[in-house]
């Protein structure tokens, strides 16, 4: 007798906004895909971070400007905590805030959205990054590069550089950094997509970054991607 198939566990969503319409609307979107749920609603940065510990959420959608604490530092207490280590951020922001992308990026958030986005690229960005991928908005992401690379050079996003890879390890995460998932890292390469997904679970565990968004900081920091060779 061929058991019961078992629905996938929907994936539990906190959003953190201090406008009261935004995170109602969100809401509403959220709550009407079927694979998602939202389990909390924040107003202020300190919020977001006891919610995200006491309802134990899959994805924090994350304003940047909140009172009390703002969204990078909310971010970072969230990234730091072990107990929370399951647990991404995706940042929403608008374009005039674009300075403070690469700073949640370092904090630990796995992503941003510029808030216009649409309401199923939304969805899709939650459930990429619930996936573990990093998700970077295609509209600022080329001056989000431009100011990575002008920037002072800051405390290292992760634990060591790419000179600790394999020539295909830097290949891949090359790739990474361009935007590209395991399946289309796979086809470039002529891999499969599992020896692509293993590749890169070993380059996060030799750089010791805590997922795709600080391997991408890594590469472009590095100078093993510049932005003429990510738009390839």
């Amino acid at each position: 007798m061929t058991p019961p198939t078992v629905p996938p566990t929907p994936v539990r969503v906190l959003l953190a906004d201090d406008q009261t319409l935004v995170r109602a609307a969100f809401a509403m979107l959220v709550e009407s895909a079927k694979d998602m749920e939202v389990v909390g609603q924040a107003g202020t940065g300190r919020e977001a971070v006891r919610l995200a510990r006491s309802e134990r959420a899959d994805v924090v959608v994350m304003d940047l400007r909140m009172p009390d604490l703002d969204g990078i530092e909310a971010t970072r207490l969230i990234a730091a905590d072990d107990d929370l280590a399951g647990v991404r951020v995706l940042v929403l922001t608008t374009y005039d805030t674009d300075e403070y992308i690469v700073e949640a990026l370092r904090a630990g958030a796995s992503g941003f959205l510029v808030k216009d986005t649409k309401p199923a690229e939304l969805l899709d960005a939650i459930r990429t990054v619930a996936a573990g991928e990093a998700l970077l908005s295609p509209g600022p992401t080329a001056r989000l590069i431009a100011r990575l690379l002008r920037s002072p050079a800051p405390p290292p996003a992760a634990a060591a550089g790419p000179e600790c890879l394999s020539g295909r390890e830097r290949e891949v995460l090359t790739l990474v950094a361009r935007g590209l998932n395991n399946t289309e890292i796979a086809e470039s390469l002529g891999l499969s997509p599992l020896t692509a997904k293993t590749h890169v679970s070993r380059i996060m565990g030799k750089l010791g970054a805590r997922d795709r968004a600080q391997l991408v900081i890594v590469a472009y920091e590095s100078g093993l991607v510049t932005p003429g060779t990510a738009q390839g």
